[in-house]
């Protein structure tokens, strides 16, 4: 058993939530129990999360989208109250890292996406308002064919990618930013990167990357992001010797 501010004092220091100008508030969102033996992560909050959470013993929940974002107070719907009133009932905490579970060098969802695929090394990519939140993955030796890379992302996310490869016939260096992050396929045509993979795809895509002559794969969204935050219930149960469950609650997007 763990006190819950020591393991939210090691995700803080870990991710350094403070670097990054987020849509959202970073850390605790919903306090619970003080104490934590179980750990459940998951991609999105959710009233299924917490419900099968619940089940599974979690006193803590850890997300990527948490329940709360940037913007003007807003009334609580039915659906919002209900995902509360779960957490509520359960006495369960609930803590959410956005972007910095993005973009941390090591555990983010594209560290991890670009080690899943077999590059070598990674450099910072994907320009955030002062930080970045993606990497520039290099694979190594003279790089791998542009179907060997679908290849990959789609054995690395589970998820059969949508493609537009009219890049160069040997992929040596790939970008990622992971979920919603099309709008970098920009950032990746001025680095003459050979491809781009991120999550969401954006109607322009198609027709600009073809123009441009990179390759263009859009994983899911979901998909491309359940890297990190089961890497975070791992370090945690590791460290701090609770027991970590990852509920899967598969999306299409």
């Amino acid at each position: 058993m763990t006190l819950l501010c020591a393991i939210l004092d090691h995700l803080d220091s870990l991710l350094q939530p403070s670097r990054y100008d987020d849509y959202g508030p970073n850390g605790l969102q919903v306090p619970g129990r003080e104490t934590v033996e179980t750990v459940v992560t998951g991609v999105s909050a959710s009233a299924e999360l917490f419900t099968r959470a619940r089940k599974a013993g979690g006193d803590l929940v850890l997300v990527h989208h948490g329940l709360f974002w940037a913007g003007p107070p807003r009334a609580l719907d039915r659906p919002a109250k209900r995902r509360l009133q779960l957490l509520f009932d359960a006495d369960m905490s609930l803590a959410a890292y956005h972007l910095p579970l993005d973009g941390h060098a090591e555990h983010g969802n594209n560290a991890l996406l670009a080690a899943a695929i077999g590059c070598a090394s990674c450099e910072p990519f994907g320009a955030h308002r002062g930080a970045t939140i993606g990497v520039a993955g290099r694979l190594p030796g003279d790089g791998i064919a542009p179907d060997e890379l679908v290849a990959r992302v789609r054995s690395a996310t589970a998820r059969e990618p949508l493609a537009f490869t009219d890049g160069p016939r040997s992929v040596q260096t790939v970008g990622i930013v992971s979920g919603a992050g099309a709008d970098y396929l920009e950032e990746a045509i001025a680095e003459r990167l050979d491809a781009f993979v991120t999550g969401e795809p954006i109607e322009r895509a198609m027709t600009r990357a073809s123009e441009a002559g990179i390759h263009f794969l859009a994983a899911g969204h979901y998909a491309t992001e359940t890297f990190g935050v089961r890497r975070l219930g791992d370090l945690v149960a590791e460290r701090f010797g609770v027991r970590h469950v990852f509920v899967d609650v598969p999306n299409p997007i």
